[in-house]
């Protein structure tokens, strides 16, 4: 295989071509096929035989409360101005997290923890203090700082105080949420969020010696286009994050309820999106920024893009990572853990959840137990949608399998996409090109077994 390129092209005739829906491949197998007979009981005893494999952990915290709702959102939220609601919901969480613990050999170190949700700044920051305080005493936490403790940040939700004390407590890295800076945008999605108030909390992260900030935009809502998406890039752009999250906005009334309050008469045309989209790819390569995948892209120093360059990058519930040795425990409702060979989803309902862990039991409701068709895609497909390359000898080496025979149906639906200038197969690997990059969910799916078999299934589309 070639030397890695990080290189991405915009190729508007391909992308019109290839513009369907497809999972984001968070997961392979992805939630559709979470079964309720996956139980906590075969949970736990899969997280148990983990131990031997010594493996660090990785913990991931829902923390669902909003203040107020923004209308494009399609996270799982509680929405309240009444912060009391946050107590007994982490009382439940100290409890889950005790069940958990329970399981895990205690000398197995955390080397990644993050914070998600919701608004994870709703709590208060005594509570911050108790939740890092319990997680300290179940779990080996790092002491000296080498952890990859990340924490989504509403900049609307920050204190004076509230950067000093999360970097005190350990966090390390965050993501603010900032969408764009329209006045116009704003109103019609209600999130209503100043320059001064995201730039101050960046300011703040990097004094306190945060070291990685990310900003997360979204192109596709009401009364955007180019010019004026472009004017809040460039503003963020000035700041210089460390990482860009650019998400295209799905807009699924029939499934997420609040989206139901935006106009489809005020939201861009296909064609607009396509603009934006293409002009914010060029503003971020002439500033220097790489295409990591997915929406995201990186400065070329910074983690996720070495690791890229390096083969090793890795993509879980929460994006791209650098951690694939680590198994993940999904603490909080609706959380999804990664244990071992098998995926366990939480309780989504706040009061199922409650039950649960008040009746001393794991609230584990559904999940799936990988078999070797499974962890052999799962493999294929984050090769590809990480480092947009495979080595098909060494792939079937490590598996076991000649990879032109095992996937003979698949490297023929490929051909389609060589023709097309998606990728190339060459030299015993395939190899996706830079005007293949952006579609890299389209080529992820030609290796999804139960894509092929499932029908209604709704999904975002790929651009």
């Amino acid at each position: 295989m070639q030397d890695f390129d990080q290189s991405i092209e915009f190729d508007e005739a391909l992308i019109r071509k290839y513009d369907k829906a497809g999972p984001r491949y968070t997961s392979y197998p992805t939630a559709v096929q979470f079964r309720e007979d996956f139980d906590a009981d075969r949970y736990a005893a899969i997280a148990r035989d983990t131990n031997a494999s010594g493996r660090p952990l990785s913990l991931y915290f829902h923390i669902p409360f909003c203040d107020t709702v923004c209308y494009y959102c399609a996270c799982n939220k509680i929405v309240t101005k009444d912060r009391s609601r946050a107590a007994p919901y982490l009382q439940r969480m100290f409890r889950e997290m005790a069940l958990q613990a329970e399981l895990f050999d205690d000398r197995r170190t955390v080397d990644q923890l993050h914070w998600g949700g919701g608004t994870p700044t709703f709590i208060s920051h005594d509570e911050m203090r108790a939740l890092m305080q319990r997680t300290r005493e179940l779990f080996r936490l790092h002491e000296d700082d080498s952890g990859e403790y990340s924490i989504e940040i509403d900049p609307r939700e920050v204190g004076p105080d509230t950067i000093a004390l999360l970097r005190e407590l350990g966090f390390n890295r965050m993501s603010l949420g900032v969408q764009d800076f329209d006045p116009e945008v704003q109103k019609a999605v209600n999130r209503i969020q100043s320059r001064e108030q995201t730039f101050r909390v960046i300011e703040q992260a990097r004094a306190e010696g945060f070291r990685s900030v990310s900003i997360d935009l979204i192109y596709g809502l009401p009364h955007q286009n180019r010019a004026r998406f472009l004017r809040t890039l460039d503003e963020v752009l000035a700041v210089r994050p460390d990482r860009l999250s650019i998400f295209n906005y799905a807009h699924m009334p029939t499934l997420f309820k609040p989206q139901r309050r935006i106009s489809e008469a005020d939201l861009p045309s296909p064609q607009e999106k396509l603009a934006i989209l293409q002009a914010s790819i060029e503003h971020l390569t002439d500033a220097g920024y790489v295409y990591i995948g997915m929406d995201h892209f990186a400065l070329p120093d910074d983690e996720l893009a070495r690791a890229q360059r390096e083969g090793s990058l890795y993509r879980n519930f929460q994006g791209y990572s650098t951690h694939a040795d680590c198994d993940l425990v999904g603490l909080g409702v609706t959380s999804i853990g990664m244990v071992g060979n098998c995926y366990a989803q939480n309780q989504r309902r706040a009061e199922d959840y409650y039950a649960a862990v008040d009746a001393g039991r794991l609230p584990v409701f559904r999940g799936i137990e990988l078999s070797d068709d499974d962890r052999l895609r799962r493999a294929v497909i984050t090769q590809l949608i990480c480092n947009f390359q495979l080595d098909e000898a060494e792939f079937g080496r490590e598996w076991g399998i000649d990879f032109a025979d095992y996937f003979a149906p698949e490297l023929e639906e490929l051909a389609g996409m060589t023709e097309d200038g998606l990728l190339v197969l060459e030299d015993g690997g395939i190899r996706v090109l830079p005007a293949g990059r952006l579609l890299i969910r389209n080529v992820c799916m030609v290796f999804d077994r139960y894509l092929r078999e499932q029908q209604g299934q709704r999904y975002s589309r790929v651009i």
